[in-house]
């Protein structure tokens, strides 16, 4: 029998440095509420699920935050404060523009002198300057956080964290669950210490269900919030359908339903009364338009309406 979300917290140990992100997320929080300012968590990437104590091997996914990195940069561009609770090595906000190898193409030496000096390109100057930009006005604004997770376990550890400093903000809280999440995980109790042995012959693994935190999230956690959950399918025949029965389960917002294969250029926002299609055509595409902006356009119209909704009660 699956264990209870109450259960998996109380067998799977906290990340070391839970009470550092405690306060980090406690002093972020308490400096935006009296602003009036409305905050949202994204969480972004994929989490891991190790196979040993001493980690070695692990069960991943496709993930790489693509769409949660992209929203951020829309949230904050229009007023938001952002907690950004994303996987370590995923793609992060600004940095994504100019990740790896594509950004040291962007620079030059110059070694005629005795002290050589580094600067970008002209020919790319017009490409990063505007992302530079962005990226200090947010640094500026103090109004990004950052919170890096790795595990199932640790991912579940700083949601459940962060979600205790929200209840403050009541409706003008988001949550926007953008991190693709493991259904299936190995027990602390039974993974091996160290790492698997190829001599012993392949190992038989037993995963279990990991329990869904989106209820008690909903209705314990943040019970005001605007909450909003994604639905990623490969069927289209089910995509609705799936995306209807999360909200008649767990009672949050919206959820954003996609396919994998059309993810980048089409989404269905589902409510429990309609369901709404976010397109991006060809031409905006090459125009440089991301969907993530057309996405978060559109959550602010209806968190907007939320709020509304919410103080007229």
């Amino acid at each position: 029998m699956p264990l209870t979300w109450e259960q998996f917290y109380a067998e799977n140990p906290p990340p070391s440095d839970l009470e550092q992100t405690r306060h980090k997320v406690e002093n972020f929080c308490r400096k935006h509420l009296d602003h009036g300012s409305r905050i949202v968590l994204i969480t972004s990437g994929g989490t891991t699920v190790p196979l040993e104590h001493h980690t070695v091997r692990f069960v991943d996914n496709f993930s790489a935050g693509t769409r949660g990195s992209a929203s951020a940069e829309y949230f904050l561009e229009i007023g938001y404060s952002v907690i950004f609770l994303y996987r370590l090595k995923s793609i992060e906000p600004y940095l994504r523009h100019v990740a790896g190898a594509k950004f040291l193409d962007m620079l030059e030496v110059d070694e005629s002198s005795e002290n050589p000096t580094i600067s970008v390109k002209s020919s790319e100057v017009q490409q990063i300057l505007p992302v530079l930009r962005k990226y200090k006005a947010a640094q500026e604004s103090q109004k990004f956080l950052q919170v890096g997770f790795t595990t199932l376990s640790d991912y579940l550890w700083l949601l459940k964290t962060t979600c205790e400093f929200l209840p403050s903000f009541g409706s003008r809280a988001m949550l926007y669950l953008a991190a693709a999440v493991s259904d299936f995980y190995v027990p602390a109790t039974q993974m091996p210490t160290h790492k698997i042995q190829s001599q012993d012959g392949a190992p038989t693994i037993q995963l279990d269900l990991v329990p869904k935190v989106l209820q008690p999230l909903v209705s314990l956690w943040v019970p005001d919030a605007f909450v909003i959950s994604f639905k990623l399918e490969t069927d289209e025949n089910i995509l609705i359908k799936k995306a209807r029965g999360a909200l008649s389960k767990y009672k949050h917002k919206i959820v954003l339903a996609n396919l994998m294969d059309t993810r980048r250029s089409r989404v269905v926002a589902v409510t429990p009364d309609d369901q709404t299609e976010i397109i991006l055509t060809e031409e905006q595409t090459q125009q440089g338009l991301e969907i993530e902006k057309c996405i978060v356009d559109y959550l602010k119209e209806e968190h907007t309406k939320f709020i509304v909704g919410s103080t007229s009660q």
